[in-house]
Order: C-alpha cells, then sequence, then structure tokens
C-alpha cells in the first residue's frame, strides 16, 4: 500500500465503531507489512527474528524495537528530507543525544490525539461532569518556544480543540507566571465554571511550593480537573505519586478522582490515560487502535499475568516509524489495560540494554 492509502486507512479505523480484536489484528498486520517494507533498519531487525509479513500471524508477534533505538538510527518509513513535523526528546539522559519521530503529516497523530483526549479527559471517569469545551490552563511552553516537542504540539491542540476562548499558557520565556496564574485560578474559584489545568508533572510543583509558601488554596468549582504527563525525571526535586496528588487536591480543591496522568512518548503518536489517581498506581489503558503487553526484555515473551515485566506498545497511529515499541516502563497487566510501576531496574534494566544491542547489530547489518 501507498503512504496515501495507509493514512486513509488509518483515519478511518481510528475514527470508526470497528473495536474488535479481528480488525485490530488485520490493522496491526498491515501496517506492519508497510513498514517492514519501507523501514529499511527495521526490516533488517525483523528478517534477523525470523519476523516477516509471510511468519507474522498475530499482532503480538509484531518485532517491538526498543525505544532508545530512536537516538541512535532513523526510523522513517519515508525519507526525512523535506519531512517538516519532527518530535525530538527531551535530550535527559544518554549525554544530551535525542531521539527522533518524523511525522510526514499529522493527520493521523491529531486525530489520534482529539478522539482519545475528549473520551479520556473531557467525558473522564465517572463522577466527572463531561464537557465540550473547558477553560484551560497550560503549564508548558508553547510550540513557538519548543517547535520539536510532542508535548507542547499536544497542550496547544488540546486548547485549540476543546479549550474556550479564555484559556491561556502560563510559562513563557521568562517561566512560570506565576501572579497571573493565581489571579486565574481565583476568578476560576468564583466563576462556579469548571477549570482545567494541564501540563508536565513537575510543572505543578512550583506551583504547590508557591501556595504553601503563602499559605493558600484554592476550591475550584465542581467538574474541574487536573492532567500532569511526564513524572519528575531530571528534575529538581521528585514526589512520590501519593504525596503529588494529595498536594493537588489539598491545594486547588479538585479531588484525586479528576487528576488524570496521561502517559505517553515522543515514540508513539497515542497517549494512554487512567481515571482518576484516587489509588495509586491506577490502571491505565489506550484506545482501540493501541494495545499493550507486559514481557520478558530479553526474550520478548508475555509473563505470565500478574508478573511484573517490561511494556510493550503497539501503537498503529505511529505509521510512518515502527508501530511497535519495547518500552523501558515496569509494568502489570491487568484486566483493561496495565499498572505503570515507573522506570526498570535490576535484571529487566539489563534485559533491556541487551534487546538494544541486539537491535542495533540488526538494524546496521
Amino acid at each position: 500500500m501507498t503512504e496515501a492509502q495507509i493514512i486513509a486507512t488509518l483515519l478511518d479505523y481510528i475514527g470508526g465503531e470497528d473495536r474488535t480484536e479481528a480488525t485490530f489484528e488485520r490493522q496491526a498486520l498491515l501496517i506492519f507489512a508497510y513498514q517492514f517494507e519501507n523501514n529499511q533498519p527495521y526490516r533488517r531487525f525483523a528478517v534477523k527474528r525470523g519476523k516477516t509479513p509471510l511468519t507474522v500471524r498475530s499482532w503480538r508477534d509484531i518485532p517491538a524495537v526498543p525505544i532508545t533505538a530512536f537516538k541512535d538510527l532513523t526510523l522513517s518509513c519515508r525519507p526525512v528530507e523535506g519531512i517538516e513535523h519532527v518530535f525530538m526528546t527531551s535530550g535527559t539522559t544518554r549525554g544530551g543525544v535525542r531521539g527522533r519521530s518524523y511525522h510526514p503529516t499529522l493527520a493521523v497523530y491529531d486525530r489520534s490525539m482529539t478522539l482519545n483526549f475528549r473520551q479520556r479527559f473531557m467525558q473522564g471517569p465517572d463522577g466527572m461532569r463531561g464537557l465540550e469545551r473547558i477553560r484551560m490552563g497550560i503549564l508548558f511552553p508553547d510550540e513557538v518556544a519548543m517547535p520539536n516537542s510532542s508535548l507542547a504540539h499536544y497542550l496547544a491542540l488540546a486548547m485549540r480543540s476543546f479549550g474556550t476562548p479564555d484559556s491561556a499558557g502560563f510559562i513563557g520565556e521568562n517561566g512560570l507566571d506565576m501572579p497571573r496564574l493565581l489571579a486565574t485560578l481565583e476568578r476560576a474559584e468564583v466563576s462556579g465554571e469548571p477549570y482545567a489545568l494541564l501540563g508536565a508533572s513537575y510543572s505543578f510543583v512550583p506551583l504547590l511550593d508557591e501556595l504553601q509558601r503563602l499559605g493558600r488554596r484554592f476550591a475550584l468549582p465542581e467538574g474541574s480537573r487536573i492532567l500532569d504527563t511526564g513524572g519528575f525525571k531530571g528534575q529538581s526535586r521528585e514526589l512520590a505519586a501519593d504525596e503529588f496528588y494529595d498536594g493537588l487536591s489539598g491545594a486547588l480543591g479538585v479531588p484525586r478522582s479528576s487528576c488524570i496522568n496521561m502517559y505517553g512518548m515522543t515514540e508513539l503518536s497515542t497517549q494512554f490515560y487512567d481515571d482518576g489517581n484516587a489509588v495509586c498506581p491506577p490502571l491505565k489503558s489506550g484506545p482501540h487502535w493501541a494495545r499493550s503487553r507486559v514481557v520478558n526484555p530479553i526474550t520478548g515473551q508475555d509473563v505470565p499475568d500478574g508478573a511484573t515485566g517490561v511494556l510493550v506498545h503497539h501503537d498503529l497511529a505511529h505509521f510512518n516509524s515502527v508501530s511497535a515499541i519495547l518500552t523501558e516502563d515496569a509494568g502489570v497487566a491487568v484486566p483493561g489495560g496495565f499498572r505503570l510501576l515507573g522506570r526498570v531496574d535490576g535484571a529487566d534494566s539489563k534485559g533491556c540494554s541487551v534487546a538494544v544491542e541486539e537491535f542495533l547489530k540488526a538494524a546496521q547489518g
């Protein structure tokens, strides 16, 4: 199939109502065949593992690429010259080397994001008021400041698609505009209309610290909600999950059940959400065009139910690169999704390193 045909097929599938396992299987094998044909490093790796479109019969057998390979290789089905949309990782590890994800079009990414966001954040879990639009505050730099940040694009798209006209960002070239943010929260508190704060997890910490210093608390209106993402890697201060969500709830008057964590990455085009953080770690899951597995990183095989392993995500929306990603995140598979346990360590960490080495040797021929 051509790129245009793949894009059209994906847009129809993502926006459609057919959510059966058989349809996902068919779409996953179609995407694998397209990537096998057009992404040469991935093709060499798959062949080395004896995985080709002729031998792979299940989406679970599609070979997963270690996530750090995006820092070492160009993984794109189309020549990267002329591709305008390039998302880069933060570069906080590996000596600042940044992984790259190439998007010849953002049509699929944007469709994936908006449909998923509407269902998981705007409609929200039980007890949250479903909304078409909500006044938003963004605690992250915008796309002008960070043009290669997938999170900057994600948050700008959220505000553009679901925010009211008076939504605003609060981080600029001088950092967090605390006076304007506090004034906005004051107005939101008395407005009676739900308010949403969205941003990187660590962006909320200065706000919590300032409110503690001032001895202030807010009680945002019913239906208000918070979205955080990314954790605290590479930041000066970390908070345990319960401490973080207790702090958000206490300082802003938003119940922990309305504090949603988005789990995403530059190397994917689809995000995973939980239904609030009343209990940590919560169950996370993706939409019908994504699946997750928990595997032994060396063998690539699923670990027994209830056992801890490394998360593999199969994201059909990530069509121009590879749809199957071996992360460095530990997790446990549970009915309906998975529980994210943090970064891998110990044997799993060594296993991920072995998997990366194996991939690079095979992909480079």
